[in-house]
């Protein structure tokens, strides 16, 4: 399978970022801890030309501390510097400005030998739609400025905005990479909201999701839906359907002759892979 798109919007979206690129002190990547590979964009790395930048794993409450503890040591090995936050409740949200000014301490000591009074940085928020960009900007600025949604792509233009008195952001558009070769990355956006439901089936989505679970987080899944047999063999198909039955028979979600509705119990899952009702998950692990 190979999803392949690049709307209007996308398109502008990189020239607008890579046109602002003169005016940024350092970008502020951000990445969904629970798919923080599939969830960084292969082309930040030309958009932002080598620039001074700050990982944040954003939605860390939902995802395994023990794996996002190892997802922080990886990019530290490749060089960056990253801290993960909760930008839903603001836990250490206010650590971004703090990391900032610390990668850019060469770069402000200078001014100040310069007899120069360092404005504010100025960074720029990165990343691909429904990461919580809006979220976490309106946390670092303390009031509601940029727009939020449940639904990928919500912010439509850029903006900059006050954090404080030692930053200011530029807010940007999510923007998506042209295709995923790797149907693995195209999946686990769908599974964590970050793609259109459109453009993959929803049943795919959740069979995906089932299979996922079931080889990290049994248990868990077990004790959410009350399952009994857990499956002989999880690349078995007809095992992981058998489980969403399972799943679709203890919430209800049935038809005329007792068979399941798999796209009502489909949709259920996701919904609470979404909102965290399945317990603390990620979805990949560093590639060691």
């Amino acid at each position: 399978m190979t999803i392949q798109w690049f709307p209007g919007h996308m398109t502008r979206a990189k020239r607008q970022i890579q046109e602002k690129l003169k005016l940024i002190d350092i970008a502020i990547e951000l990445l969904d801890a629970r798919v923080p590979l599939s969830s960084r964009n292969p082309m930040v790395e030309e958009i932002l030309s080598g620039k001074p930048r700050l990982i944040v794993l954003n939605k860390s409450d939902l995802a395994d501390p023990r794996t996002t503890e190892q997802w922080m040591a990886y990019f530290a090995n490749e060089g960056h510097e990253c801290v993960s936050v909760d930008s839903s409740t603001g836990t250490r949200v206010g650590d971004i400005p703090v990391k900032a000014k610390q990668i850019l301490h060469e770069k402000i000591a200078r001014q100040i030998a310069k007899g120069m009074n360092p404005r504010a940085v100025r960074g720029l928020i990165v990343g691909i739609p429904n990461v919580g960009k809006s979220t976490l900007i309106n946390r670092l600025a303390g009031r509601n400025i940029a727009l939020t949604g449940d639904r990928p792509g919500v912010t439509k233009g850029q903006q900059w905005i006050k954090v404080g008195g030692d930053m200011e952001l530029l807010d940007t558009p999510g923007i998506l990479w042209p295709k995923f070769e790797d149907e693995l990355v195209g999946y686990r956006l769908a599974m964590t909201g970050a793609i259109r439901e459109q453009i993959l089936n929803v049943d795919d989505i959740a069979f995906f999701a089932v299979r996922e679970l079931v080889d990290r987080y049994w248990p868990t899944l077990q004790e959410r839906y009350e399952l009994e047999t857990p499956p002989t063999d999880s690349a078995d198909s007809d095992e992981i359907v058998r489980v969403m039955e399972d799943i679709g028979r203890r919430r209800g979600c049935l038809i005329s002759g007792g068979r399941v509705d798999l796209e009502k119990t489909s949709g259920i899952i996701l919904r609470d892979l979404r909102a965290g009702k399945l317990g603390r998950i990620t979805l990949e692990a560093p590639p060691y």
